[in-house]
């Protein structure tokens, strides 16, 4: 290669460097600018249960924790509330507080009939209303039963968990300290629904008898015929008869006997004459002719 040939490569080697050297800049700098590329993973969507309950629900929880804790203090309202609250979450139980707090032998008697003092009206409600939005009393824990403080019983399952107004609560569990019965839900794991107790109109529409005449018509010059014919069935006319009955046939399938053409007598069904009963038509001689054709 001649020293032109080498003067003349040099400028064509430096331009090809330059491109390459701008091209992994532009392709580092477009790299560094560019949002990395992740997978955004939505929130996961918390489904909590929803137990419904109605004003007379509200009532009976009302109730139950206004006799069972000897109205003594909040914690005591608040203790028996969450009893009824593990009951009705844990499926062993009936699916309504009114349910549950009628029960027998489970509650005190008359709980849902006596009367309740109004001076612990306000009170009592702002505990109610409190059991409802989720509150609990955390030393309750799992526990569903209670009695009386200060009682002695000799089984060994009972696992005494607080005490609070006037009541001893506890869990049942076995010696490796497993809970016998269902474990109730945790208070963020539902909600409460208020729906109101109106009647289904299904169950009303089981519960009384069909009126025809309550059904309203389509139209209103719709007329609806009262007195359909009925069809008669064909009477047998070899079928053995009293004479009673023969006497009674109804009058819309009459059998009666007719002549024919050759004076020999026949069996005919006859289901125009509907007014009164057929006869047997009499036969007429036939009248003599003269030879003039005149009758006499």
């Amino acid at each position: 290669m001649t020293a032109s040939d080498k003067a003349l490569l040099r400028p064509a080697i430096g331009l090809v460097g330059m491109m390459f050297l701008s091209a992994c800049t532009s392709a580092q700098t477009t790299s560094s600018i560019s949002p990395a590329s992740t997978t955004v993973k939505p929130a996961p969507i918390s489904k909590k249960q929803v137990y419904h309950y109605t004003p007379a629900d509200r009532d009976c929880m009302k109730r139950a924790m206004y006799f069972e804790s000897k109205r003594s203090s909040r914690e005591g309202l608040m203790a028996v509330g969450t009893v009824i609250m593990n009951r009705l979450t844990s499926d062993a139980y009936p699916p309504t507080i009114c349910g549950i707090v009628a029960q027998e032998r489970q509650f005190a008697p008359g709980v849902l009939t006596r009367a309740v003092s109004e001076e612990t009206v306000p009170e009592l409600d702002a505990a109610v209303d409190a059991i409802i939005r989720g509150e609990r009393n955390p030393e309750v824990k799992d526990a569903m039963f209670f009695h009386t403080a200060g009682l002695r019983f000799p089984y060994q399952n009972m696992h005494y968990v607080t005490v609070a107004g006037g009541n001893a609560f506890y869990e049942k569990r076995d010696r490796d300290g497993e809970l016998q019965t269902p474990p109730p839900k945790a208070p963020d794991e539902y909600v409460l629904a208020l729906v109101q107790s109106n009647p289904d109109p299904l169950s009303l529409i089981q519960a009384k008898e069909f009126d025809v005449a309550s059904i309203p018509t389509t139209s209103t010059n719709q007329v609806v015929a009262t007195n359909v014919p009925v069809p008669v069935e064909r009477p047998d006319p070899f079928a053995a008869r009293p004479a009673a009955t023969q006497s009674a046939r109804p009058a819309a399938s009459q059998v009666v006997l007719a002549s024919s053409m050759t004076n020999e007598w026949m069996l005919r069904f006859d289901a125009g004459n509907a007014t009164a009963p057929a006869r047997a038509p009499t036969p007429t001689p036939s009248p003599k002719r003269s030879p003039a054709g005149i009758d006499r």
